[in-house]
């Protein structure tokens, strides 16, 4: 926790004002994504290989509006900004991805979503993900349970391993076959904020996320799987840090308490070349 007298010390004081704020702010953002979907979208190609549309740009510039001029001490790192590291030295910063699976949006697709999370010292507090063509709003607070549309959800109980119901990279997820049959793996869902979300809500029953993914895509998921009674990390088992100045994460999986441990134990076992 930060020092009693930080100036960027918001909790509990300010947890509800955040919370409500957070929530208005990405149904917003989620119409505004929604209301240029399957439009016709200049879109462009950022870095090596990551697609980037001016709906993008819209949104993010909403979310910034919102939340940058109600908490101006707070930091911010999202997708479609600069980095500005002066976040690092912030205890509270919000993580955006305004949307989470481009590709998907610009295909006309329903799996993408708003994702964003409030972090405080490296961990999620507050989080919310949106993914508004299906209508599912996944919210959750630190020690206050994960809701999706008000309904409290829970990450599936157990230890099994049904492949149907484990989604992620194929040469990944095929590690934990130890019976070396064919496997049939959940099709590919393609935001992978969403992807974690479907842990906590108990639709998948696992879900790795493969190397070079970025704070923006994980910390509110992360959040949600939680307090869902579902643990991520590193294959290591190692807690995920966020709001570091190197941004970009290896391989993760998420899961619920029980089932987690199991696969981390087995990568622990048989760890990856």
């Amino acid at each position: 926790m930060a020092d009693d007298d930080a100036p960027t010390q918001a909790y509990p004081e300010n947890l509800a004002r955040d919370a409500a704020l957070l929530t208005d702010t990405v149904r917003e953002a989620g119409l505004l994504a929604l209301s240029l979907f399957r439009t016709e979208l200049k879109n462009w190609i950022k870095g090596s290989s990551s697609p980037v549309s001016e709906a993008d740009i819209a949104v993010n510039e909403l979310i910034a509006r919102r939340l940058r001029s109600a908490t101006p001490d707070y930091g911010w790192l999202s997708e479609e900004n600069a980095d500005d590291q002066s976040r690092v030295g912030k205890h509270l910063v919000w993580i955006v991805d305004p949307i989470d699976g481009t590709r998907a949006y610009l295909a006309g697709r329903e799996d993408w979503c708003v994702s964003v999370a409030l972090v405080e010292n490296g961990q999620p507090v507050i989080a919310a993900v949106f993914a508004p063509a299906s209508d599912e709003f996944f919210f959750a607070e630190r020690g206050s349970g994960s809701r999706l549309n008000s309904a409290t959800v829970h990450a599936t109980p157990g230890l099994g391993l049904d492949f149907s119901r484990i989604a992620g990279p194929k040469p990944l997820v095929e590690r934990l076959n130890r019976s070396g049959g064919e496997i049939s793996l959940h099709p590919r869902i393609g935001s992978l904020a969403l992807r974690l979300c479907r842990v906590a809500d108990g639709k998948l029953d696992a879900a790795f996320a493969g190397g070079q993914s970025h704070d923006w895509d994980l910390a509110a998921a992360n959040l949600i799987v939680q307090e869902a009674n579902g643990s991520m990390t590193a294959l290591s088992g190692d807690i995920i840090q966020y709001n570091r100045r190197e941004v970009t994460h290896g391989i993760l999986v998420a899961a619920g308490r029980d089932r987690h441990a199991s696969i981390v134990e087995q990568f622990r076992r048989h760890p990856l070349p």
